[in-house]
C-alpha cells in the first residue's frame, strides 16, 4: 500500500533546544506548528513552551527565517492539549535523550495519535526499535527516527531510521516532504547506536583528542591542523567543543560508551582528563565564558593540557607540515605525511587513518552504503569531504595498504583487521554508484521522484556527476547555456561572481543572443554566492590612476545590463542562493521573477565601501514605493528603503530580504537550495505560457525635495548624536538625493533615466572623496567595512 502525505500541521513534543528550533524550521517553510512543553505553575499552563518561542528570537544563528514567524508556533502543554494531536499530519518527539523518558511519552500520548499520523522522534542515537515497542500496532508502520542536526535551520542533514515495522512508503514521502519542504538532505541510517553521522563524527572528535594527547600537540595547534587546513570547519576540533559545551560533549561520549560495548574502539571513547577537570570547575566553554579557549580583552587565551594554565593563543601549524599540506595532490600529500617524522604530520595520518579505518569497519552495519556515510559526515559536521571520499581521493589501495601495515604493527587505535571487501575494490565511489557491503554493489542514487527537482544535486568524489550542459555563448566571465533546449541559463564565471566590466560586457552580449535563442532566460549560478558585487579591484585600479571617465562609463554600463534585462523581450528569472550583495542584488532587482532559497543573504551594502547603489537599485526602489503607496505618497516606504541602503542592511534569509523590500512580495522562496534551478526554471515556463511581454515604462511620482530635507534631518540627528561619521552623513544624504528623485518639487512625475542619472552623480561625487576611497581600499583587503 502506498499513500500520498500533506504536512499541514506538525506537532513537536518537547520545546527545549532542539525542539523549538525544528518547530522554528517548520513555521520557516510554512508548516503549522504546535510546540508542546510540560504545563508550568501559575496561571498560564503555556508558558514553558510560550518562553522557548520568545528564546528562539534571540539566539543565534537565528532559528526563525523572520522574528514574525515566532507568532506562528502555537504553544501547548501535555494536560489540556493532546487532543490537537488529532489534527497533526506529522508528530515529533524531541524531549530528553533517555530511553525511559521518551517511552513514557509515547504511551501517553498514544491513545490520541491519528491513525493516518506519522509519528517520529528526534533521538540522536537511541534504539528507534525499542522506542516502537510501547505504540500501538497500528501505528508503529508509520514510526521511524527523523534525527536533525543542531541547529535544525543550517545544518543540511536529517538522518531517518526505520524500525522493524516502518513501511517503505512512509520512508519515501518523509523523504519527499524533509527534502523539498524542509530544505535537508536526508540520509537513511540502520537503527544502531548513533546511527551514522554521529557515529563517525564524533569518533573523528575523539581520535583527534586521543592522538593529541598521545604525541603532545598543543590544543590551539590541533585547531589549526584540524580547520579548513584539512577540508574542516574553521571551528576545528576544540573550538567546536568549546561551541557545543563540555559538559554537553561528555554527555555525548558517556552515552556512546553505555551503548557501544561491543565496539573494539570503545576503550577511546573517553575526554582527556584535563578536560573533564574543566567541567568539574564549570568551565563549559562559550557559554560560561572559559572551556578549551577564554577571552581576556581583545586576546584570545588557551588551555595548557599539562599545566592547566591559560596562555595566549598562537594558533599555528610547523611551517614543515603547513608545506605538506599545500600540495595539490591528495596522494603526494598523504604519502608524506605518513613519511614524515613530525609529530604534527603523524597526528595528521593517524587521525585520518583510525577514522578511514572505523568508518570501513562500520560501513555495513550503520548504513546501506558508503555514499550515505559521505554525506551524513560533510552534512553533519560540516566536512568538505566525507572520510570515504577523502581515502579515495588519497589512493584507495595504496591507502589501504598504509593501514594495514600500521594495523599489524600495532600503531592503529584498534587491531581489528580491514573488512574483505576493502582488498577487492579499486574505488568505493564509481559512476555506477557507491559500494553498498551488504549485497556487494554499487548503489546508485535514490530514484525517488523528489530528486528529479534538483538538476544539480549533491555529488560524491568519484560517483556519477550531472550533465554540463550545452554552451551556446561564453566569454571568461560570462556563459550562456542550456540543459533544455528552450531555456538558457546565464552564469558569471567571475571569481564569486563579481561584477566588473567584463562580466556587464558578457551579459549584453548574452542577452541579444538569448533573445533569438530561447524563450526565457534564467540567471543562476552554479555555486555559491550568487554574486558578491562589483569587481573592487577593478574600481581601485581606476581610482589609482584618477581614471574618473572610465569609472563613470562602468556605472552606466552596470546600468545599461540590469535594464537590459528588465526590457529584454524574453521573461528572466533569477535563481539565487547564498550572498546577493551590492550590484549582485540589484541584477535580482531587476529580473521579472525571484526564486530564492531560503538561505539567500541580499542587500544592497554599498554604503559599507563609501557608495550608493548605482545600478539601478535606486531607482527600483522609487519605481516600487510609487506603485505600492497606499495614498499615493510614496514617502513612507522610501524612508523604510533608505534606512536599509544607510544601514548597508542584510537579509539573513530571503524571508528578510523580502521584508526589506529586496526581493518583491511574489519572489518565491525554496527551503532547498539544490531546487532553486527547476523551480526558476518552471517559472520561466509559466511567464512564457502567460504571453510574457516586458513591464511598460511610466513615469513615477517621487518624494522630491520635501523627501530629501526628511531624510537628512533623521541623518543630522545622528551625525550629532555621535552616532555616524561625517562621511557617513553625505554617502546616505546622497541616496536620499535618488530615491527622492532629487530637488523637485513632491508628486513631480519623473522617469526612471532621471533616477538613473541622479544614482551616477551621486556615485561618482562619492568616488572623488577621500573617504570613500579608503573604504574601497580597506575592503578589498580585508574583507570588512571601514567607518571613517
Amino acid at each position: 500500500m502506498s499513500e500520498s502525505i500533506h504536512v499541514r500541521r506538525a506537532a513537536v513534543l518537547g520545546a527545549g533546544v532542539m525542539g523549538a528550533q525544528i518547530a522554528a524550521q517548520l513555521v520557516n517553510a510554512g508548516v503549522e506548528a504546535v510546540l508542546f512543553e510540560l504545563p508550568a505553575d501559575g496561571d498560564d499552563p503555556n508558558a514553558n513552551a510560550r518562553r522557548a518561542i520568545e528564546r528562539l528570537k534571540k539566539l543565534q544563528p537565528a532559528p526563525l527565517a523572520s522574528q514574525a514567524n515566532a507568532e506562528l508556533i502555537r504553544p501547548a502543554n501535555y494536560d489540556q492539549h493532546l487532543g490537537e494531536l488529532a489534527n497533526c499530519d506529522l508528530v515529533i518527539e524531541a524531549v530528553a535523550e533517555r530511553l525511559d523518558i521518551k517511552k513514557a511519552l509515547f504511551a501517553r500520548i498514544a491513545d490520541y495519535l491519528p491513525a493516518e499520523a506519522i509519528v517520529g522522534s528526534n533521538t540522536s542515537g537511541l534504539s528507534v526499535n525499542a522506542l516502537a515497542e510501547v505504540l500501538p500496532e497500528n501505528l508503529r508502520h508509520r514510526f521511524c527516527g527523523i534525527h536533525f542536526f543542531n541547529p535544525p535551520r543550517y545544518m543540511h542533514l536529517v538522518e531517518l531510521i526505520a524500525c522493524a515495522s516502518t513501511e517503505g512508503w512512509v520512508l519515501d514521502q518523509l523523504e519527499g516532504f524533509l527534502t523539498t519542504t524542509l530544505g535537508k538532505g536526508v540520509v537513511r541510517a540502520k537503527d544502531t547506536p548513533n546511527f551514522v553521522g554521529n557515529r563517525i563524527g564524533v569518533f573523528a572528535i575523539m581520535a583527534a583528542m586521543h592522538h593529541a594527547d598521545r604525541l603532545g600537540i598543543p590544543l590551539d595547534v590541533v585547531d589549526a591542523l584540524t580547520g579548513p587546513t584539512i577540508g574542516r570547519p574553521k571551528s576545528a576540533t576544540f573550538r567546536t567543543a568549546d561551541v557545543v559545551g563540555l559538559d554537553t560533549l561528555k554527555h555525548v561520549v558517556e552515552g556512546n560508551v553505555a551503548r557501544l560495548q561491543d565496539d573494539p574502539w570503545v576503550g577511546y571513547l573517553r575526554l582527556p582528563e584535563w578536560m573533564n577537570r574543566l567541567v568539574e570547575g564549570g568551565a563549559l566553554g562559550q557559554k560560561s565564558g572559559a572551556g578549551v579557549y577564554r577571552k581576556e580583552g581583545r586576546q584570545i587565551l588557551v588551555l595548557d593540557a599539562d599545566s592547566g594554565e591559560y596562555r595566549p593563543s598562537e594558533q599555528r601549524a610547523d611551517e614543515a607540515v603547513r608545506t605538506i599540506l599545500e600540495q595539490r595532490d591528495p596522494a603526494a600529500r598523504f604519502r608524506a605525511l605518513r613519511e614524515s617524522d613530525h609529530p604534527q604530520a603523524q597526528f595528521l595520518w593517524a587521525i585520518h587513518r583510525d577514522t578511514f579505518h572505523y568508518a570501513a569497519h562500520l560501513l555495513g552495519e550503520i548504513a546501506d552504503n558508503a555514499r550515505d556515510v559521505d554525506f551524513a559526515i560533510r552534512w553533519g559536521f560540516g566536512w568538505q569531504q566525507g572520510p570515504f571520499e577523502i581515502w579515495q581521493a588519497a589512493g584507495w589501495r595504496e591507502t589501504a595498504a598504509a593501514m594495514r601495515a600500521d594495523i599489524e604493527a600495532g600503531r592503529a587505535m584498534a587491531t581489528e583487521p580491514l573488512p574483505a571487501w576493502v582488498e577487492s575494490l579499486e574505488a568505493v565511489h564509481t559512476p555506477e554508484g557507491s559500494w553498498a557491503p551488504t549485497d556487494s554493489t554499487y548503489r546508485p542514487r535514490s530514484g525517488l521522484a523528489v530528486y528529479r527537482r534538483q538538476r544539480f544535486p549533491e555529488t560524491v568524489l568519484g560517483g556519477p556527476q550531472p550533465p554540463a550542459g550545452e554552451t551556446t555563448f561564453e566569454t571568461d566571465a560570462v556563459r550562456l547555456w542550456h540543459l533544455d533546449d528552450d531555456i538558457g541559463i546565464l552564469s558569471f564565471r567571475s571569481p564569486q561572481h563579481a561584477v566588473g566590466k567584463d562580466v556587464l560586457e558578457g551579459v549584453l552580449e548574452a542577452m541579444d543572443i538569448a533573445e533569438r535563442r530561447y524563450e526565457a532566460v534564467v540567471l543562476w549560478q552554479p555555486r555559491e554566492p550568487f554574486s558578491v558585487g562589483a569587481n573592487l579591484k577593478q574600481v581601485v585600479d581606476a581610482l589609482e590612476a584618477q581614471d574618473f571617465d572610465t569609472l563613470q562609463l562602468m556605472v552606466e554600463l552596470f546600468q545599461r545590463a540590469t535594464g537590459r534585462m528588465r526590457d529584454s523581450s524574453v521573461p528572466v528569472v533569477a535563481g539565487v542562493r547564498g550572498m546577493a550583495l551590492g550590484g549582485g542584488c540589484e541584477f535580482l532587482m531587476h529580473c521579472d521573477h525571484v526564486v530564492a532559497a531560503q538561505e539567500s543573504y541580499v542587500g544592497l551594502v554599498e554604503a559599507g565601501v563609501g557608495l550608493i547603489p548605482a545600478g539601478g537599485g535606486c531607482k527600483e526602489f522609487a519605481v516600487r514605493a510609487a506603485r505600492d503607496a497606499v495614498d499615493g505618497d510614496p514617502f513612507t516606504l522610501i524612508k523604510q528603503r533608505f534606512e536599509a541602503i544607510a544601514k548597508a542592511e542584510v537579509g539573513r534569509s530571503a524571508q528578510q530580504a523580502r521584508e526589506l523590500g529586496y526581493l518583491e512580495r511574489n519572489a518565491t522562496i525554496v527551503q532547498n537550495t539544490h531546487e532553486v534551478l527547476h523551480v526558476a526554471t518552471e517559472q520561466a515556463r509559466a511567464l512564457v505560457a502567460a504571453a510574457y511581454r516586458p513591464p511598460l515604462k511610466r513615469r513615477v511620482p517621487v518624494a522630491g525635495r520635501d523627501g530629501v530635507a526628511t531624510l537628512k534631518g533623521l541623518l543630522v540627528n545622528m551625525r550629532d548624536g555621535g552616532f555616524i561619521s561625517e562621511h557617513d552623513y553625505e554617502v546616505a544624504s546622497r541616496s536620499a538625493v535618488a530615491l527622492c528623485g532629487g530637488e523637485v518639487d513632491p508628486g513631480t512625475l519623473v522617469d526612471e533615466d532621471w533616477i538613473l542619472r541622479l544614482e551616477v552623480e551621486g556615485f561618482m561625487a562619492l568616488l572623488r572623496t577621500r573617504a570613500t576611497g579608503e573604504r574601497i581600499v580597506h575592503m578589498l583587503k580585508t574583507g570588512k567595512p571601514l567607518r571613517n
